[in-house]
């Protein structure tokens, strides 16, 4: 259930559409759109100019820098006003997500984000702490030839797409979206995803995880978001530290980091 959907006085010209979507009681997950064009990376805080150095054409750029400009503008939405602090890393599988600059020592609630652009299009979507978020986004005229069927679904949900019963496109978004939410990319075999008949379910269980799929409704493109709760949190090394010092403080017990006399106890 979409909660409201709202657009900056910026974001009218430049096709901007942000949309807080109901999850359960006291969750937020925002949906946030734009159309791609080029930005000036001198007007951003997220981004790592070594990754931009690596773009060899104008529209990879363009692709890039947008959703960069449009993740932002939604942490503005969300209420993340101050940037300077964060920066976008990866995980091993090249999943992205929000995180406190090393050094600066600073820990508050950060949403799970995802990220995608296609065909002129950049999307973001921002969930709260504690949930994991895909999202994948596809132009609804350009849906998966039969050709690349067996190589995004098998067994019965093949027969599916091969008779038309299971919408292609939906499907391959809707898989996407659940790797992204799974933080595994094409680590997890898309072949492994079977996507209900109707698209939409209201849990499917993956492994130990449970994703929820949402068909979000674009005029232009195919938008699937995928969430659930985050059974494993990413922490950064301060936050694991910080963690760590809490639970030694709040169980009372002696505790001390770093000094050799407290690791030899005298």
């Amino acid at each position: 259930m979409i909660k409201n959907s709202l657009s900056t006085g910026e974001g009218d010209a430049l096709d901007v559409k942000f949309d807080f979507i109901e999850v359960e009681p006291d969750t937020r997950l925002l949906v946030a759109t734009c159309r791609i064009r080029p930005i000036d990376p001198t007007t951003l805080t997220l981004i790592d100019w070594d990754e931009i150095r690596t773009f060899r054409t104008d529209k990879r750029k363009d692709e890039h820098l947008s959703a960069r400009w449009l993740l932002e503008k939604a942490l503005s939405q969300w209420g993340v006003n101050d940037l300077s602090a964060l920066m976008i890393s990866r995980t091993e599988e090249r999943a992205p997500y929000l995180k406190v600059i090393h050094g600066m020592w600073i820990q508050y609630p950060l949403p799970s984000i995802s990220i995608s652009h296609s065909d002129g299009l950049a999307c973001v979507a921002l969930i709260d702490e504690g949930w994991t978020i895909g999202l994948d986004a596809e132009p609804l005229n350009r849906p998966p030839k039969p050709a690349v069927f067996d190589m995004m679904a098998k067994g019965e949900e093949l027969v599916r797409l091969n008779e038309g019963e299971l919408d292609p496109l939906l499907a391959w978004t809707g898989k996407e979206a659940i790797q992204k939410a799974l933080r595994m990319g094409m680590h997890f075999n898309p072949r492994d995803i079977e996507i209900p008949i109707g698209g939409l379910n209201d849990e499917i269980s993956i492994g130990n995880s449970k994703i929820q799929l949402k068909n979000y409704t674009h005029l232009t493109h195919k938008i699937m978001l995928a969430f659930g709760r985050d059974l494993t949190p990413i922490r950064s090394p301060e936050e694991a530290l910080l963690e760590a010092t809490r639970d030694a403080m709040d169980s009372g017990t002696s505790w001390g980091v770093g000094c050799s006399t407290t690791r030899n106890n005298t």
